[in-house]
């Protein structure tokens, strides 16, 4: 089961940060995100979203592939391959076209963490900050803990034990901390 961590931090751009590290540890392994969404709340309240993980894991992108595969085959079939290929273009492109018409009118099912909830915990940060809503296959607790540690922030909300969420504020703290003895 995933796990949901809320962390807002005291910046509207430290939130783009911290995804930007969670990702090169997607590529090293060991962080496996099933969502990610950025909220930032500008200096008027009003609280934007940035959905940060391929809602349609590229079946567009697959899908306009096979048109074009699909469209040269029957074009060979027919006698005239360049028909084929451009009618899989037209097809695929609209397709796509149709596929993220339909999302930002809210057509699609919302994957992931819900939007009424991010949107809702999301107007609780303060103006000029930004947050970042993460569901969590799995992760090396360690690795993820000593590298998220360059980022101060506060947990909002988590779906982890007790134990679990008191060594993530920890790390939280520890760039604070930090700054603290320097002064």
């Amino acid at each position: 089961m995933s796990e949901l961590v809320c962390i807002a931090f005291k910046d509207s751009s430290t939130a783009d940060r911290v995804l930007n590290e969670l990702r090169a540890m997607e590529t090293e392994y060991v962080l496996d995100l099933e969502d990610a969404v950025i909220v930032v709340r500008d200096m008027d309240g009003k609280v934007h979203l940035k959905q940060c993980v391929d809602v349609f894991g590229g079946a567009t992108t697959q899908g306009v592939a096979l048109g074009i595969l699909w469209g040269g085959l029957m074009g060979l079939l027919f006698m005239n391959p360049l028909a084929g290929l451009l009618g899989s273009l037209a097809g695929g492109a609209g397709g796509g076209a149709i596929t993220v018409a339909a999302s930002e009118f809210g057509l699609l099912s919302d994957y992931g963490i819900p939007d009424n909830f991010i949107r809702s915990l999301g107007s609780t940060i303060v103006r000029g900050t930004s947050a970042i809503f993460l569901l969590i296959r799995k992760a090396d607790q360690e690795k993820l803990l000593s590298r998220i540690s360059r980022y101060e922030g506060t947990i909002l909300k988590t779906s982890l034990s007790s134990e679990q969420e008191e060594k993530l504020r920890t790390a939280l703290a520890r760039q604070r901390d930090q700054k603290m003895n320097k002064k």
